[in-house]
């Protein structure tokens, strides 16, 4: 069967052609399945496995919010548990860095967990900014855990008109 001018200008198959079964050639497989860690077990019980920085392998990412208002960027991050000196914030004009460490203030043994699900140990995000901003004129508050970065835009529209000054 000859094929249209537009059929092999634009790569398409006619329908019934061999590539219409090429979603029935392919093996169907399971979806991957993440090997849990060995639980211990306490009283024929399972617990989970906890989820700190050992468990993870490494440093914990912090979830933020960014949005924009007409005249700043704002990051947003809950931050709950950690202390202020604890908390490093890193910013450029077109890239932020949030760093800190959440640490347990008691120490409780493993197997005396029924449920761990919070995370404790160093965390940092990178933020890459959608548009430049003024790093001196920058805010960083937080109330309640939450942990608020203001932004101001630079005007890049903005124009100013020097005079020459003669001598």
């Amino acid at each position: 069967m000859k094929r249209t001018f537009f059929e092999r200008l634009s790569g398409s198959s006619p329908v019934g052609d061999a590539f219409d079964s090429f979603d029935e050639e392919l093996p169907i497989s399971p979806a991957p399945t993440r090997a849990a860690p060995n639980a211990k077990s306490a009283k024929g019980a399972t617990s989970p496995a906890p989820l700190n920085d050992d468990a993870l392998g490494g440093e914990g990412q912090l979830p933020v919010d960014v949005h924009q208002t007409q005249n700043d960027i704002v990051i947003r991050a809950f931050v709950a548990g950690v202390r202020p000196d604890e908390l490093s914030i890193s910013i450029s004009r077109d890239m932020v860095e949030i760093s800190g460490s959440r640490m347990e203030r008691e120490q409780i043994v493993g197997q005396d967990y029924f449920t761990r699900e919070l995370f404790w140990g160093s965390f940092s995000r990178t933020i890459m900014l959608p548009q430049e901003v003024d790093v001196d004129a920058s805010t960083a508050s937080a109330k309640d855990g939450l942990l608020t970065i203001v932004l101001p835009k630079l005007d890049k529209a903005k124009q100013t008109k020097l005079r020459v000054k003669a001598g």
